[in-house]
């Protein structure tokens, strides 16, 4: 019984640990937005060339910014935590373009998925919470119902309506390169660190 055992209990193993390697993408991740991460950077998708309004009423869409790199973020306006702190980096990311004109090839853009509560008022005064100046960094809501349907289902944003008004939701950075294709999914960090992820996408 033991010899048969011990050869089955190694193919059992063996199975499982090539289960396990294929689900994680070889052991490179352990999580489902680990998987994705990793799939975006080894397959960059083409977004959604939605309809966007900025904080000064101006209509435009991702083709606008052709030729550059762009760091994308979703918020909504009177949200309480997460989106602070997207607010403040990408402030100091803006800081930090204006003081190198080297990176001058990168733009900012918070697309805010509350379009009930989300008009023009509420854009400008989240954009001057900020610091926010267009075109450089443009605070916006998509045009249409459609329209942010289409933008939250391509860069994977998940948006649940909680108890008290607002929203629980996944927060990342998204990085879209020159082509205007989603390459990076960002975790918040120091302005270098996301500039220099930045400028690889354009070079």
């Amino acid at each position: 019984m033991t010899r048969g055992f011990l050869p089955l209990l190694g193919f059992v193993i063996a199975t499982g640990l090539a289960t396990l390697g294929f689900a994680t993408s070889g052991f490179r991740v352990v999580t489902t937005e680990g998987a994705r991460r990793l799939a975006v950077e080894h397959h960059p998708r083409a977004v959604p060339d939605a309809v966007l309004v900025d904080q000064d009423g101006r209509r435009f869409t991702f083709a606008a910014y052709r030729g550059k790199a762009l760091l994308v973020e979703f918020i909504y306006t009177n949200c309480p935590t997460i989106c602070g702190i997207l607010g403040d980096d990408f402030g100091r990311v803006l800081a930090t373009l204006r003081q190198d004109r080297g990176t001058s090839g990168v733009d900012l853009l918070s697309i805010s998925f509350d379009p009930a509560r989300d008009g023009p008022r509420a854009l400008r005064s989240y954009a001057a919470r900020f610091g926010a100046n267009a075109p450089g960094w443009r605070v916006a809501v998509p045009a249409t119902r459609e329209g942010l349907r289409a933008l939250l289902k391509s860069f994977g944003v998940v948006v649940i309506p909680d108890r008290f008004g607002g929203f629980t939701h996944n927060a990342a950075i998204y990085l879209l390169d020159g082509q205007g294709r989603l390459v990076r999914i960002l975790d918040a960090g120091p302005p270098a660190t996301l500039l220099a992820e930045a400028a690889h996408a354009v070079s």
